[in-house]
């Protein structure tokens, strides 16, 4: 048996090691455009500012490949699919058999149309490449502006700050991470990224980077406003890498649709993580999930599957983890049923219960320590949550969203402090602890 798996990040971990534990002895051969040992996306910002090095970024043992039998060609496109064939065609022309394939090929920046994009000084920061030539070309910048208010760039203004760079975030949206948090939440965050040092322009965004010849020395944004600086990092977010497949019959939507075994319209073939479209627990359809875990849970099921052991993927929950300035949150699922409810005042400590159409929602607020809670249901049953500053219980929100828990019974202890295990009625508590 030959599996070959395109791709070389944490989904094809998770297949490596699901394979394995069935198949000791089939040849596993990973191709990946990068040519590095699997390393923790996740980990680049963190890079970028000096708080890890290289070496401290892998995401398993050096002898990882060693000791599962893995062939690598890294460094290496693969530009092609012959699928009639069963073959991976490389950059370079060469041919690579299969009898089983992972496409786990993740995403890639979204590149709006702006003027001025060829200068030399502008960047995308979703791979170890780019934080390696930002941390070389910001020696000679003072001022950088960021392009997105998302999870990636302002993790990457972060970094920048950090490293003494006068950073400004333009987000065209009203408020920043606004695709993973409701507005309350968001306020909260952005005020406490302002306050760090980083400049938030909302409502507006980039339309040309200008300078002299090559070289930047600024940019002029929808509203006609100037602002000088020397680098622009662009990060409004991450599409799937569809590029190896358009012109094949695999079926795409807006990533690659897989079934429950992670495998495609075509026999043989696989998908898992950030390239694919798979069935979300609480939308009850197929979407797109980009998060870290769940790439390593699909890329597991995709090897079991390959190997010959029936696995199912029951679902993926869309979750966000991640602390700005020693501030963290924790979201999960479906976090803002209803946009034009504001849950909470804008000020002071606050808690209210408010029903939508089908859902209800418990908040709880407390502006001089920088937390809130949020949590959503439908029929009483959970099915989103906010964490800021207080994140301590969002597992157990989590595992709650997760196994579909009627929570009627003790929905109004949700926010507590000390709410728990010991929260549960008697015969759920015991349910939990047989399992």
């Amino acid at each position: 048996m030959g599996y070959v798996i395109i791709g070389n990040s944490v989904a094809a971990v998770g297949a490596v090691e699901a394979i394995r534990k069935n198949d000791k002895k089939g040849e596993i051969t990973i191709i990946s455009s990068e040519p590095y040992f699997v390393y923790s996306r996740p980990l680049i910002s963190d890079f970028l500012a000096g708080r890890v090095k290289e070496d401290e970024m892998f995401y398993r043992p050096k002898d990882f490949y060693k000791k599962n039998k893995v062939k690598t060609i890294l460094g290496k496109k693969a530009t092609a699919l012959d699928t009639k064939q069963r073959k991976v065609i490389l950059e370079d022309k060469k041919e690579i058999s299969y009898s089983k394939l992972l496409i786990a090929v993740g995403g890639v920046p979204f590149i709006p149309e702006i003027k001025g994009l060829d200068r030399d000084g502008v960047f995308t920061f979703t791979a170890l490449d780019d934080a390696k030539k930002i941390k070389e070309y910001v020696q000679r910048v003072k001022r950088v502006v960021i392009i997105g208010g998302g999870l990636i760039g302002l993790k990457a203004a972060e970094s920048l700050e950090e490293l003494g760079i006068r950073v400004t975030v333009v987000e065209l949206m009203d408020r920043v991470l606004s695709a993973v948090l409701d507005k309350k939440s968001s306020q909260i965050i952005q005020k406490h990224i302002i306050e760090a040092g980083i400049d938030i322009i909302t409502n507006n965004t980039v339309k040309e980077i200008i300078g002299r010849d090559s070289l930047i020395s600024g940019v002029i944004l929808k509203d006609e406003k100037k602002m000088d600086c020397e680098m622009v990092l662009v990060a409004i977010g991450v599409v799937p890498n569809l590029e190896l497949v358009r012109k094949t019959k695999i079926k795409v939507n807006r990533g690659i649709l897989v079934n429950e075994r992670m495998e495609t319209n075509i026999p043989g073939i696989f998908a898992a993580g950030d390239v694919v479209e798979a069935y979300d627990l609480i939308y009850q359809a197929r979407r797109l999930t980009p998060i870290w875990p769940d790439a390593y849970r699909q890329g597991s099921i995709a090897g079991y599957n390959m190997s010959g052991i029936e696995k199912r993927h029951e679902g993926s929950l869309l979750m966000n983890a991640i602390e700005f300035y020693s501030l963290p949150f924790t979201s999960v699922g479906l976090i803002e049923p209803n946009s034009k409810f504001n849950p909470v005042s804008s000020t002071g400590q606050n808690s209210k219960s408010r029903k939508g159409k089908e859902y209800t929602t418990l908040t709880k607020f407390n502006a001089k320590q920088k937390t809130y809670k949020k949590i959503v249901l439908k029929e009483n049953v959970i099915v989103g949550a906010i964490f800021v500053g207080a994140i301590e219980k969002a597992g157990v929100i989590t595992g709650l969203i997760k196994d579909k828990t009627n929570v009627k019974n003790f929905k109004e202890e949700l926010l507590e402090d000390n709410f728990g295990l010991i929260s549960f009625p008697k015969e759920l508590r015991k349910e939990k602890l047989r399992a």
